[in-house]
């Protein structure tokens, strides 16, 4: 595929920086909900926070995840970095296909604690475990995205063998 033209790739690219930044964001969010969630003395708060964290995920957070792998891989498909050419792109496309699918399987607890908060039956200890399990969910999310910008950033070294030949064949005379 040919590169695209300069304004279509920085149109492309400023629609994936805003869709990943945006998901970042958002789990940051619902990571403060989480603990908001947990921590609070308050029965209200607490129900609050759940019904939130469902609504954040699913009207926020599942669709900026999707926005960000299908504009990373149009980005990767008309740049010089390619899909398949580089390690780094490879590593970020995993990342953010795994932590899609993470996310939309995570998503069952959230709705069933979400439930339970609106049903008010969320007292004080109930479903500690699986309230604990978000922070640590979530936790580990920002992390994760935060790997994947650094590759962005970085972009380490590393041609595949796909990328070797590629290279070699743009440089063979036509």
């Amino acid at each position: 595929m040919r590169p695209f033209p300069p304004r279509l790739r920085k149109l492309t690219l400023t629609l994936h920086v805003t869709a990943s930044v945006g998901w970042l964001g958002a789990v940051a969010a619902f990571l403060a909900l989480a603990v908001a969630g947990l921590t609070s003395s308050a029965p209200q708060t607490a129900q609050g926070a759940y019904v939130a964290m469902e609504l954040v995920g699913w009207l926020v957070i599942v669709p900026l995840s999707i926005a960000s792998l299908l504009t990373g891989v149009l980005q990767s498909l008309g740049t010089v970095w390619g899909l398949l050419r580089h390690y780094w792109v490879i590593a970020k496309l995993l990342i953010t296909v795994l932590a899609t699918l993470l996310l939309l399987l995570h998503m069952q607890p959230v709705g069933h604690l979400a439930d339970a908060a609106a049903r008010a039956t969320l007292a004080g200890g109930e479903l500690e475990g699986m309230r604990i399990q978000l922070i640590a969910d979530a936790a580990a999310a920002l992390l994760v995205l935060l790997a994947a910008a650094a590759l962005s950033v970085f972009k380490p070294r590393g041609v595949t063998r796909y990328g070797r030949r590629r290279r070699e064949q743009s440089l063979l005379p036509h």
